[in-house]
Parts: structure tokens; sequence; C-alpha cells
């Protein structure tokens, strides 16, 4: 297990996950079809190209959402999670594009007890990701219910 029991975090606590990710063309294009989005932005290199600002086709949010809580979880939640309580804030400050290398940051923003499970305690999390430029490409707060320190 590498996750961290609830008694084990503090509010400030930044994790800056060492797994980094390069995207790739195959990774967008299959999520995107997997989900049935039939966003042209996704999946139309031409459209792109000649259509948009961007000149080229921008990786789907919700893969990059995905992605980056992903890459959070073996070192904060892996073994010790219950359950997942929620997203939200969920930002988008900048595309991602085939060939972007992310690495994702997360901070403790929140703990608090749960009132109806005395071995566990609610986090929230905030997951930043950046590309390899340094640039925010995605964050979101992340609600938990997460394990205690089992008794000795």
């Amino acid at each position: 297990m590498a996750g961290v029991y609830f008694d084990e975090l503090t509010v400030g606590q930044v994790f800056q996950h060492p797994l980094r990710r390069t995207i790739t063309e195959a990774d967008n294009v299959f999520f995107t079809a997997l989900t049935h989005n039939p966003a042209l932005l996704h999946l139309d290199e031409e459209y792109c190209r000649t259509e948009t600002e961007f000149g080229q086709r921008i990786v789907n949010s919700c893969f990059t959402l995905g992605l980056m809580v992903g890459i959070s979880v073996g070192d904060t939640t892996l073994g010790t999670a219950i359950a997942n309580l929620g997203w939200d804030e969920v930002r988008f400050p900048k595309p991602l594009f085939h060939g972007d290398t992310i690495r994702v940051e997360t901070e403790v923003v929140d703990l608090r007890e749960s009132k109806s499970r005395p071995n566990a305690g609610i986090v929230t999390f905030l997951h930043r990701a950046f590309n390899q430029k340094g640039e925010l490409v995605a964050s979101c707060k992340r609600s938990g219910l997460q394990r205690k320190r089992p008794a000795a």
C-alpha cells in the first residue's frame, strides 16, 4: 500500500508526484471514441488546423481530468481510500496537445472527521497538472473518504 492514512495528512501538505506522462494521439482518440464524444476538436485534424485557434487537435478534458487524478493515487489514496466523494472546481486553463507531457502535484486543502465512520475522515485534495513548459493545464478539488490508521 502506497497511500496515506487520513491521520497522517496535514492541511498544506503538498505531494510532488514523480510519475509523469506524455499524452499520445492514441490516448486521446481512443478515450474520445470510448466515451462516444463526437467533438471535432478531438478527432478531426483538418478541422482543427483550419477552423480553430489551436491549429491542431486538443486532448479530451475528461481524459486530462482522469489522468491528473490517476497520477495522484499511488502517493495519496492507494489502499487507504474508502470512496471518492466528488470533484469540484474543475478547470482547464490551457489545452493539452498530443505529445505534451504532464506532471501533477496534489495539496491537502481540508481535513475533517467523518460523523458516521469513526475509522475514517474526509480529505479534500487540490490537484494541479502542468505541461512540460510549467503551464497550469488542469486543476480540481477532490473529496474522498479516507481510512484512518488501524489501531495497533
